[in-house]
């Protein structure tokens, strides 16, 4: 009767062997789902501001992954094995299906480069209404509404109200574009760490992400120009989801910040006539 029992699986997509006595081996086992968490990512940005350029960077990430399933399956290089894996003393190859090229750094390395390019490349913020220190030190307090008197903390005023009125600049764009392909070489190195892969498998794997993703931008770049992108807007199952094209030209971090400004303002006069009025009957 016991051997009709059907044995358990592991679902292999989120499951990560490590060394548990090892910090470095349990920060790996975490890099390596990374994967599944931008997928998490991507959904939700997609979900929540319909945005173009969301779906399209998801959609080259899925074809990357296309991409490497097929490359896996013509290559059909093994994974390295590790002596002692198997608990028994044998060395057995530690995860499922073939190693070259690593789908973890593959996955990794398109969504680096890609956002790279966007950030770099196409992301370009318009109509910034900055306002320079010496501006925001001149007004003191009246550029957020009194929330710091002039005179007191007039410097930190005027960087808040600097900072809350400009796009990202080309630098820190640079920075976090830099920050990503470090994320993304430290998924690739810990795939080697945690034996799942050969340094040549992640070095392949990384080269391979960087192709699809510079020959997507190449396509969407296409697509912006020929109209394609824009014919597709028009459909009415795109205007039906309320999908939109705006952060091209629209910082992420100033997206709807501007319009919040305005509204939150024009309360505040309103609240401030209000009181006007009343203190004019008072008298």
């Amino acid at each position: 009767m016991a051997d009709d029992v059907t044995p358990l699986a592991s679902l292999s997509l989120t499951h990560v062997y490590y060394n548990p006595t090892d910090p470095i081996s349990m920060l790996c086992a975490f890099l390596s789902l990374l994967p599944q968490a931008l997928c998490v990512v991507y959904v939700t940005l997609a979900w929540s501001t319909r945005e173009a350029e969301v779906l399209l960077m998801f959609a080259g990430q899925l074809a990357c992954e296309a991409v490497n399933f097929v490359l896996k399956r013509l290559i059909k290089e093994e994974r390295p094995r590790l002596p002692g894996a198997g608990g028994g003393g044998e060395a057995i190859a530690v995860g499922k299906g073939y190693g070259m090229p690593s789908s973890h750094a593959q996955f990794a390395a398109f969504w680096a480069v890609a956002l790279s390019l966007f950030l770099l490349v196409r992301h370009r913020p318009l109509g910034a209404a900055r306002v320079t220190t010496a501006e925001a030190a001149r007004k003191g307090g009246e550029g957020s509404d009194g929330a710091y008197p002039e005179g007191r903390l007039a410097a930190v005023n005027a960087s808040v109200e600097a900072h809350s009125r400009s796009h990202w600049t080309l630098a820190e764009r640079a920075v976090v574009s830099a920050a990503a392909l470090v994320v993304a070489a430290a998924v690739a190195w810990s795939r080697v760490y945690l034996g799942y892969h050969t340094a040549r498998q992640v070095v392949a794997g990384s080269v391979a992400g960087a192709g699809c993703a510079a020959a997507w931008f190449a396509v969407t770049y296409l697509m912006r120009e020929t109209g394609a992108l824009a014919w597709a807007l028009e459909l009415p199952v795109a205007r039906w989801l309320r999908v939109r094209d705006l952060v091209v030209v629209e910082d992420p971090c100033q997206a709807g910040w501007e319009r919040w400004e305005l509204r939150r303002r024009a309360a505040l006069e309103e609240e401030r006539a209000r009181l006007r009025e009343r203190e004019k009957k008072g008298q």
